[in-house]
């Protein structure tokens, strides 16, 4: 930095001053000291000055290696809101969640004097592996059905108010049971899609249709739709992600079975081209962008020592033309 307050003819808490952006800094002083700082080829040593003010203007991100669409939606929202935020971010991603993976995710991110630490995993398996870290590093985790009191904090969209919604709407065009397809077992957002739609059942004082296990994929839909349409379809589908929906299309069609002239069916997420497909799908959309700037905020709360916000984010039922009354 002297080097460059040489270079530029100025002072170095000038050059201090543009490198942290400070509005008291002249038009022409700003772009003489970019100049300098160009010309010299000087970098900000990070893990220095992270040692002298304890801010590294880093965060950390831990996230499933997969290409679902929740997790890496909202891994894009969530870098999106840190750059809004001057923050820059690295990211780790892991296969599994185990207490091994994750001890040496975060402890590779704290080396990096991470400031905070985002983890995008809706796994069971993540709350335990977190909870060693949850004095050392402010923790906010994008996942439902986590309970408060475990020294990190969380944040996700209401699964379960999205499956209420996805049931609810079955059931007010007249079906009498809805049937799930559901997410992987190991999931806490399908489990607690799950948990929504038997509660919007009880509510409705019916008798609960079929729980079909299943997991995120296409190719499980469809393997079950084929099951479905052999031993006859039921009126009203709620499939737990939009891929399995679209699974159960290409099985109802070979079949003969007309969407929704037989069978109603409901996804989840709204994924791009969902309002697309025929019949164009009715689904519940998760606000991704929403999600992902709450969860930076909080992480940002969390490290001042704030008092948080943990209301989930509100999903909304996108109707299109996947359902209608019962034939």
């Amino acid at each position: 930095m002297s080097d460059v307050a040489a270079r530029a003819g100025v002072s170095h808490q000038t050059v201090s001053r543009v490198l942290n952006d400070h509005p008291s800094v002249r038009a022409e002083t700003r772009a003489r000291v970019l100049a300098a700082i160009a010309e010299l080829g000087y970098r900000r040593n990070t893990a220095a000055r992270a040692l002298v003010t304890r801010r590294s203007g880093t965060i950390g991100i831990v996230t499933t290696n997969s290409r679902h669409f929740g997790p890496t939606s909202a891994l894009i929202e969530v870098v999106g809101a840190a750059r809004e935020y001057g923050y820059f971010v690295s990211v780790v991603t892991l296969t599994r969640f185990d207490q091994g993976s994750v001890s040496l995710a975060i402890e590779h991110l704290l080396s990096q004097a991470a400031e905070g630490v985002i983890v995008i995993a809706p796994e069971a398996e993540v709350r335990d592996a977190l909870e060693p870290y949850a004095d050392e590093v402010p923790l906010v985790t994008i996942a439902a059905g986590f309970a408060e009191g475990l020294g990190f904090h969380t944040l996700s969209v209401d699964q379960d108010l999205g499956a209420r919604l996805a049931t609810g709407h079955l059931l007010g065009l007249g079906h009498r049971t809805v049937t799930h397809v559901a997410g992987p077992e190991d999931s806490l957002d399908a489990r607690a899609r799950v948990a929504g739609w038997q509660s919007e059942l009880k509510a409705a004082g019916v008798v609960p249709g079929d729980l079909i296990q299943g997991d995120w994929s296409a190719d499980r839909g469809y393997e079950i739709g084929r099951v479905l349409a052999r031993e006859g379809a039921p009126t009203a589908v709620f499939a737990a992600n939009d891929l399995l929906a679209i699974g159960l299309f290409r099985a109802f069609f070979e079949a003969g079975i007309s969407v929704p002239g037989d069978v109603s069916v409901v996804g989840f997420d709204d994924i791009m081209g969902a309002a697309y497909l025929i019949p164009p799908l009715t689904t519940v959309r998760q606000d991704f962008t929403g999600l992902g700037r709450r969860c930076l905020e909080m992480l940002l709360l969390a490290m001042a020592g704030q008092p948080l916000d943990h209301t989930p984010v509100v999903p909304h039922l996108i109707i299109r033309e996947s359902t209608a009354a019962p034939g």
